[in-house]
């Protein structure tokens, strides 16, 4: 069993930005962290992925840099940033630029790109899923580097979150160069990709003690949660879509985390 390095349990709360006015996603975002989540996420995307999929939608890192300065307490980031979307220079940049917005709040969530639609309506090359996890091998080093570069610097190091179980690609990356994996699945996947992820660790020298581990989670904490804890994970997030954003979906794991925490 991997363990969590005594990580406090945390919680977030994907603020899905599809069939909604901005209003709404504003309102949802405070009323999260007002909740006592610690972490809001959107996702980068430009249609809606599920519901009518010509539907409302916005873009994700405008978003961000409102919700930099609309929040004041809560991690914000994307779950996740496609990395084909921007050019690496320019995407440390912004995340640069929103790190200092919000005061060293920003996770650098990113991977690799899935959504076919997105590519073909805003005329990005699809490519194989090979291909750009291959492009995303090669975008992490130049965004590390640019933001060794920036002047202003970050305020902090900033936090990268790569999303995805691939595990032959996507968890190598992670042993390499993130802070926090997000998977999805039930507690039995998760075993096994982590179990593959420590291996990944070793190859490259690396205590897997140090990466986060966050999982996309529904239903009951108490049925749910010490499963998922058993292998680690201490993040847990509940995606929320419009365009109403139920908070109430989060409330019980909140209150599941503070009773763990003590």
């Amino acid at each position: 069993m991997t363990t969590a390095s005594n990580r406090r349990l945390r919680v977030g709360v994907q603020l899905q930005p599809q069939h909604a006015d901005y209003d709404s996603i504003r309102r949802a975002a405070a009323g999260a962290e007002d909740l006592g989540v610690d972490i809001v996420f959107n996702w980068d995307h430009f249609y809606p992925l599920y519901g009518e999929p010509e539907g409302k939608h916005f873009e994700c890192w405008t978003m961000l840099g409102a919700w930099a300065e609309a929040t004041s307490r809560v991690e914000i980031g994307a779950l996740v940033t496609c990395n084909s979307y921007r050019n690496p220079e320019l995407l440390a940049d912004m995340a640069r630029t929103v790190d200092n917005i919000s005061g060293g709040r920003l996770i650098l969530g990113i991977g690799s790109g899935w959504f076919e639609k997105d590519y073909d309506e805003y005329g990005y090359e699809f490519g194989t899923a090979g291909g750009r996890l291959n492009d995303l091998a090669d975008s992490l080093p130049r965004i590390e580097s640019r933001l060794g570069k920036l002047n202003p610097a970050p305020t902090r190091k900033i936090p990268v979150l790569i999303g995805g179980g691939g595990e032959k690609k996507t968890l190598k990356l992670v042993a390499k160069h993130a802070d926090i994996w997000h998977g999805f699945g039930d507690a039995e996947v998760v075993e096994r990709k982590v179990k593959i992820l420590d291996q990944h660790c070793a190859d490259v020298g690396r205590d897997p003690a140090e990466i986060e581990r966050s999982c996309a989670v529904e239903g009951s904490p108490d049925e749910l949660g010490p499963k998922l804890v058993a292998q680690g994970v201490s993040l847990f997030t509940v995606g929320l879509t419009g365009p109403d954003y139920d908070l109430s979906k989060v409330k019980p794991w909140i209150d599941w985390r503070d009773r763990q925490n003590g």
